[in-house]
């Protein structure tokens, strides 16, 4: 045995063997006890029956009024005594002198024992030590005109009662070894599950191994939800799964889960998963948990943190690349001034220079004077530099307008409008006429983001899934840019609609406070 101990199976085991003895000794005591007293009263009630129906037969009072009452009554009192199975049937004189009685030898000696209820003219019983030994006797008076004549007492012998319980002993005994044997079984079959569930360990190891599971499941810093067949409800919930997935106390079912976690069990590797405030990275595995069928074991991690700085990356990533491309525009259209000038073309080169600087300024006093948030102004420019080094046509339609982007942060409308855009300008490309259209605009009740592009549009199934999951065509993006709009429009109350005609279009509406 393990450590040197019993198990939990084999101490439930024993004990249960012990009170099964104890109990089964008990009733067994009890039974006999029982059919003891039961072996009396039915000796009592026979001896007061025969005793009472010589009595009132009129042949004994008659027999006692004749010259030899013996004569008459022995040989009637011993073939009744043989019929009914009795030890003596004595008839008396009531100054107790026997008529009859078992031992031929005894008729005419006196009566042993009491007859003083008789001679009142009662029937009682009682046990007493008389000539044949302890019985239990019944004594009746014979009338004869209302008179007391004679008495009659009837009784069995201990002995022979002890012989009757006798006969009744083995089967007492036997229904008692029979409901040991049936309950030991029935602990046995119970012990070998027992055994087979507990893993055969002991109550201590048992304590031991909860109280470390229970530590674990508190200190891990990854969630961990684990199902069992039924799948229904949660076996295991981690306090970390509660607070990344914001799952309620108490038992927790797959309808409580995200919508994305709510699938039918499967192998996940490395998934991210987007909820309204969180970006998670799950795993989950199919395991024997030794039963018939195959439990989940899910575990989830937090990746939210790491997303923004990601997201943050790859929006100064855009600004350097739309500076590198400027920076090279900027190079070409020098390199064009420096040979028009040494071509002497110095009125050419002035006009070529002046109107360069004329739009380009014009474009960014616009987003300024437009855009009340200088990040957003600088990331709708960014992008309208970028998608013109992919050939498509970024307008920032006449429509904008704001003076803040409350309630947004500058960092969540960087991430609003800047995945907006980069899933239209990779839904435009490829079209011989590209454009995607981007509308910012504010008043005091909602802050709205619509952008439109030249390319197919989204499926409102396929917006739903990447909505709830990060679901994307596109692998550049990993399938979380509509999928990180959708969680942050979500936390701040709003609402996200997609159109494909008459053009495909993603609006975003955000309700602000008043003030905002």
């Amino acid at each position: 045995m393990r450590s040197g101990r019993w198990s939990l199976a084999r101490q439930v085991f024993a004990l249960q063997l012990v009170l099964l003895v104890l109990v089964t000794g008990l009733w067994s005591g009890y039974a006999v006890l029982d059919a003891r007293r039961d072996s009396d009263r039915t000796a009592t009630r026979e001896v007061t029956d025969i005793a009472v129906t010589v009595a009132a037969a009129p042949s004994t009072a008659a027999a006692v009024g004749s010259p030899d009452p013996t004569a008459l009554l022995q040989p009637v009192t011993e073939r009744i005594r043989k019929a009914t199975g009795v030890d003596f049937i004595v008839v008396m004189a009531p100054d107790r002198t026997r008529f009859t009685h078992t031992d031929p030898a005894r008729i005419g000696r006196p009566f042993t024992g009491n007859i003083d209820r008789a001679l009142a003219g009662a029937t009682f019983s009682e046990t007493y030590t008389g000539s044949l030994g302890p019985s239990i006797r019944a004594v009746t008076p014979v009338r004869d005109d209302g008179q007391v004549v004679a008495l009659v007492s009837a009784g069995v012998t201990r002995a022979a009662i002890g012989d009757r319980f006798a006969e009744q002993l083995p089967i007492v005994l036997g229904v008692a070894a029979l409901g040991l044997f049936v309950a030991a079984t029935g602990s046995l079959l119970l012990n070998r599950r027992l055994h087979r569930q507990t893993r055969g360990l002991a109550p201590a190891q048992l304590w031991a191994m909860y109280e470390h599971h229970d530590a674990i499941l508190h200190a891990m810093h990854e969630g961990l939800l684990v199902f069992g067949p039924a799948g229904a409800q949660a076996e295991v919930v981690n306090d970390e799964a509660r607070r990344l997935l914001d799952l309620p106390p108490g038992p927790v079912t797959r309808s409580d889960l995200p919508v994305s976690l709510r699938g039918p069990a499967r192998t996940v590797r490395d998934e991210t998963h987007v909820t309204a405030d969180r970006v998670l990275l799950v795993n989950q595995d199919i395991v024997d948990l030794g039963r018939r069928a195959n439990g989940t074991v899910t575990t989830i991690r937090d990746h939210t943190e790491l997303r923004t700085v990601l997201g943050e990356l790859d929006t100064v990533r855009g600004f350097a690349e739309s500076l590198r491309a400027q920076a090279h525009e900027s190079a070409n259209r020098l390199h064009t001034v420096v040979t028009m000038v040494e071509l002497g073309r110095y009125r050419e080169a002035v006009e070529f220079a002046t109107a360069e600087l004329e739009l380009s300024q014009a474009l960014i006093d616009r987003l300024l004077a437009e855009v009340g948030d200088p990040v957003l102004a600088a990331l709708l420019l960014g992008k309208v530099n970028e998608a013109a080094e992919r050939d498509i046509e970024l307008t920032v339609t006449a429509e904008t307008g704001l003076d803040s982007v409350a309630p947004l942060s500058s960092r969540e409308a960087v991430t609003l409008v800047g995945n907006l855009i980069d899933n239209a300008i990779d839904a435009a490309a490829g079209d011989a006429d590209a454009w995607v259209e981007v509308t910012v605009r504010a008043d005091a009740s909602t802050l709205l983001v619509r952008v439109a592009d030249s390319g197919p549009g989204l499926p409102p199934e396929s917006f739903l899934r990447a909505a709830e999951r990060g679901y994307s065509t596109k692998s550049r993006h990993h399938g979380l840019g509509l999928a990180l709009v959708h969680g942050l429009v979500v936390r701040h109350g709003g609402a996200v609609t997609t159109a494909t005609v008459p053009e495909s279009a993603i609006t975003v509406s955000i309700p602000r406070k008043a003030g905002a």
